[in-house]
């Protein structure tokens, strides 16, 4: 190999980055054209990349397939383990699911990872000195997608949160933190209201905080929490919270630092990934040139440094920051006050890549390094603890659209027996009987409850379904049962809202 004199030493040229296997999907609407201009880019910049087509959304709905995906496509995913994804649309009715959850759940991508940072004076804010990252936990909550219509009125959602979920992305967060020079992890629940789902959130939030003593922790209730976010960003730092308030907490924030359009997304696995822009597929401007690619470029950027080439990472970045300072913007985010021209998406591709090289001036600069690969002691990752389970009631549902609690409850005393009676009925969760108030507002969905009689022998599941026939017997339409258990002593369920 011949050697290269640099400083009168002489040393042997560096080999070349061996290219890594992504998956390239390039979406509907505008996605192809942000897409294309993202890859200019990256190859202007020497991204080592080896790319591979894949077809998601809206083409392939279209072909039946209502998972927005083929089955082709998931063995590309499997064998590259990143994919770059432009955004995709999901056809309106006719059952079809959100693509984005059913590639994040299937192949086990539990962190979206959504940087926020205000470009302040260059791109309006309100909120100058915006730099938050919101760690939103990905798989669970009400994003199973597990939903009833139980009754003519009332159709339900179930939320699911689970103790390894928690722990894990709560790990991430904390994670996350350590590896890019963050101070304080802020974890935002509703527990206060859910506190069996949320408050588990909580509890193992403060678990693993303990892991991490170098850093700040805090817990805030997710109205007020959100409230002081959108008018005081520089209380927060990272930001760890389940999957619906995720969703919407950061896209507010993407918002508050200018536009949806400059904020780029990183779905994180243990052993895939997935990046993406925040926003949506746009079809409203599609094949109009004008859409900013910057989303998807540095959800990109997030990409270079998760397939360790963070320095070209860091080449991109520092030029995309290099070209919004001097002023050359989509219309998006174009002002008169702030801007200097207006471009297109390929213009603003161009532009991006004529300042390779180059930092910004004034908006700070970046320099990526690979983070270390910490394997953190993780608990959920071990065997459960052993728990005591003991069967105490169930809460049977009833369809019925009577709205009289009192001839309800009558009827279902019938049913008492076997070490079994009526102790509560709640409508929408609120106590009607005992003692209801008339100014209740009801509908046709009744949680009714039986309790274990002080004094009667364990129950089994047997007894629960003599129960129910004879919760049958008085021609009661019974659609959803839940067993009620102690769990190491304590009541594994919530109480009736006034009980």
């Amino acid at each position: 190999m011949k050697a290269v004199i640099e400083s009168g030493v002489a040393r042997k040229p560096a080999r070349p980055t061996p290219a890594t296997a992504i998956a390239v999907a390039r979406g509907d609407g505008i996605g192809p054209e942000i897409m294309e201009a993202t890859l200019e880019v990256l190859a202007a910049a020497g991204a080592a990349l080896d790319l591979r087509e894949v077809e998601l959304g809206e083409k392939v709905y279209r072909q039946g397939l209502t998972a927005g995906i083929a089955p082709a496509a998931w063995d590309t995913l499997r064998e590259t383990r990143v994919l770059l994804k432009g955004p995709i649309t999901t056809p309106q009715g006719g059952g079809y699911k959100s693509l984005n959850v059913t590639i994040r759940k299937t192949l086990g991508l539990y962190a979206n990872v959504r940087p926020c940072i205000s470009y302040h004076p260059f791109v309006a804010t309100k909120h100058p000195g915006m730099d938050v990252v919101v760690v939103r936990e990905n798989e669970e909550d009400t994003y199973g997608g597990i939903e009833h219509q139980q009754t003519a009125e009332v159709a339900q959602c179930l939320k699911l949160i689970t103790r390894p979920g928690c722990e894990r992305i709560c790990r991430y967060a904390f994670e996350y933190a350590l590896a890019n020079g963050r101070r304080k992890v802020s974890c935002l629940t509703k527990d206060n209201i859910m506190k069996l789902t949320d408050g588990l959130f909580h509890r193992v939030f403060d678990e693993v905080a303990r892991d991490y003593p170098q850093l700040e922790s805090e817990h805030w209730i997710v109205d007020i929490g959100t409230a002081r976010l959108a008018t005081q960003p520089e209380r927060f730092d990272v930001i760890v919270t389940p999957n619906l308030y995720g969703d919407i907490i950061s896209d507010v924030t993407a918002e508050m630092t200018g536009s949806v359009g400059m904020a780029g997304s990183a779905n994180v696995g243990d052993q895939l990934a997935m990046f993406e822009a925040i926003h949506g597929s746009a079809p409203d401007i599609a094949g109009q040139g004008i859409a900013n690619p910057s989303g998807l470029l540095l959800a990109a950027v997030q990409m270079l440094v998760h397939i360790g080439q963070a320095d070209v990472a860091s080449k991109v970045h520092n030029a995309w920051l290099r070209t919004i300072e001097a002023g050359l913007h989509t219309p998006d985010v174009y002002s008169p006050e702030r801007s200097k021209r207006k471009l297109g998406t390929r213009e603003f591709a161009a532009a991006v890549i004529e300042r390779l090289g180059e930092r910004p001036q004034t908006l700070n600069s970046v320099a990526y390094r690979q983070p270390a690969r910490r394997q953190a002691p993780t608990r959920a990752q071990a065997e459960a603890p052993a728990v005591t389970k003991e069967l105490v009631g169930v809460d049977v549902f009833i369809d019925r659209r009577e709205r009289d609690p009192e001839s309800l409850a009558r009827l279902l005393q019938r049913a008492n027996g076997g070490g079994l009676e009526l102790t509560l009925i709640t409508n929408r969760g609120v106590k009607v009987w005992p003692q209801g108030f008339p100014e209740t507002f009801c509908v046709d969905h009744w949680r009714c409850r039986f309790r274990r009689v002080d004094g009667a022998s364990a129950l089994d599941h047997r007894d629960l379904l003599a129960l129910l026939g004879r919760v049958r017997d008085q021609g009661l339409d019974f659609i959803k049962t839940e067993h009620l258990y102690l769990i190491d002593g304590k009541p594994a369920f919530s109480l009736g809202q006034g009980e």
